[in-house]
């Protein structure tokens, strides 16, 4: 029977990433993985694949529409699907090779099969081999999650689907409705307007991206609408079935809607089938979300869950953090996460970013602050790139000038952002940001200037 001193379950970013530092900490480390490439949801079919294809799909939009501003004409701008579809397959499969290598150089051992805990310190491997049973001191469940269901909405995985379908359609649908008005259902309706699609989002609440600062959020649905996203606000979607030749989305107090696509993007529920957690009596909530202290620690012994599994947001980088710092305390008896600083990031275009606290969060909590905002139009990197739509916006506390949150909707907000985390991460001020220098010309000047603008004395407006 093999015995490990780590045994990890899924190989997604906060599983591979807790076995490689786990490695590099001495420890002799497993890592259970079903699907024969490692990288899990976010890099297979999530984060990584949309991103290529929003990336691609930016360039299409931008060569049909604004080449022509920069002085390059162009006789005619065809969309190739399949080449869209192959560059991002090979940049999957690049990356998924590189887990791969990592975890060869790092001496993880990898098995393929589904894992079920069988109790503390034992796991069973379902390969096609046959059932194998492992040994290990320390189990950490990281096996991320799926998407989530919406009563009446009959996926048949074709013309009604999840992310996973919509980000391998061969056509471009001619009317996509998007159930949803989240981060997966404004990107990939994103990506299929840029190619053509007629795009209508219906959503339950009455504001699109909902936790995010709700002024930026009305400031980036007004730049969507402007690239002919419909959105039908305060929408309760009671059912949706496909027929031969399209696809019927009905909502509480509207006319059906006849579409040939439909994107089901309602969120994501943790991911424990048949993991054995209820046999082993691993406490979850009514959510089904896995209870674990500030260790990462469930209530069985030597068993961890890290990720989408346990509470917070669904962020492949928070997933990464938490793993690791999991494994430091397994190891050293510490390890750290600043959900405080933990940033989210929209890639549509413009991109929305945020980190920390939002308005109507301080709001709520009686924290006393002050904002400044600096708009990208008034920003000359901004102007040479053309893309000027948005603009950041910072929190600090009114008392001490330590810098609560920042919220950015504009060009490279995903980058802008890091500045801004390092700045909450280290407790930084709004002064701080300002008295620092930063080159001309560049996006992150308006970071500057919204810092400057906290206390009333922005300079470039």
């Amino acid at each position: 029977m093999p015995r490990h001193d780590l045994v990890i379950i899924g190989a997604g970013p906060g599983g591979y990433m807790a076995a490689l530092r786990a490695a590099q900490l001495g420890l002799d480390v497993a890592c259970i993985e079903k699907e024969p490439r490692l990288g899990g949801t976010c890099l297979r079919i999530g984060c990584i694949p949309s991103k290529a294809l929003l990336e691609s799909s930016d360039l299409y939009h931008e060569a049909k529409t604004r080449f022509a501003n920069h002085g390059i004409v162009l006789k005619s701008v065809e969309l190739d699907l399949a080449q869209m579809h192959k560059r991002k397959d090979e940049t999957v499969d690049g990356l998924t090779r590189g887990v791969a290598g990592l975890f060869k150089k790092n001496k993880v051992a990898r098995y393929e099969g589904s894992a079920k805990l069988l109790g503390p310190g034992s796991v069973s491997v379902a390969t096609a081999q046959g059932e194998l049973s492992l040994e290990c001191k320390h189990v950490i469940l990281a096996t991320g999650s799926l998407s989530s269901e919406l009563k009446g909405v009959e996926l048949d995985l074709d013309r009604i689907g999840t992310s996973t379908e919509a980000l391998a359609w061969t056509t471009v649908p001619k009317h996509l409705v998007v159930i949803g008005a989240g981060v997966i259902g404004l990107e990939l309706g994103s990506v299929w307007a840029r190619l053509g699609a007629k795009v209508t989002v219906l959503e339950y609440l009455d504001r699109i991206l909902p936790g995010m600062d709700s002024e930026l959020a009305k400031e980036a649905q007004r730049c969507f609408e402007k690239q002919g996203i419909t959105f039908l606000l305060k929408s309760r979607v009671t059912g949706a079935r496909a027929t031969k030749k399209s696809a019927i989305v009905s909502a509480g107090g509207r006319e059906p809607i006849e579409c040939d696509r439909v994107l089901l993007a309602v969120g994501r529920r943790p991911n424990t089938e048949g993991l054995g957690l209820e046999a082993t009596g691993v406490a979850l909530d009514k959510r089904g979300v896995v209870i674990v202290d500030e260790r990462f620690a469930t209530n069985l012994p030597g068993v961890f869950a890290i990720g989408d599994l346990i509470r917070g947001p669904m962020l492949a980088h928070k997933a990464e953090e938490e793993g690791v710092a999991c494994v430091e305390r397994i190891v050293t008896g510490h390890g750290h996460v600043n959900y405080n600083a933990i940033p989210n990031v929209v890639y549509t275009a413009p991109e929305i970013a945020s980190v920390g606290s939002t308005e109507e969060e301080l709001t709520q909590a009686a924290v006393p602050y002050r904002k400044g905002f600096f708009p990208f139009q008034a920003n000359a990197r901004a102007k040479a790139l053309g893309h000027t739509e948005g603009r950041v916006k910072i929190l600090a506390h009114r008392d001490t000038d330590r810098v609560l949150g920042v919220h950015i909707l504009g060009p490279r907000a995903g980058d802008l952002i890091a500045e801004c985390t390092a700045a909450i991460e280290f407790g930084a001020s709004s002064e701080d940001i300002a008295r620092t220098c930063h080159a001309h010309p560049t996006l992150a000047e308006a970071v500057k200037e919204a810092a400057l603008a906290v206390d009333g004395r922005a300079l470039n407006i």
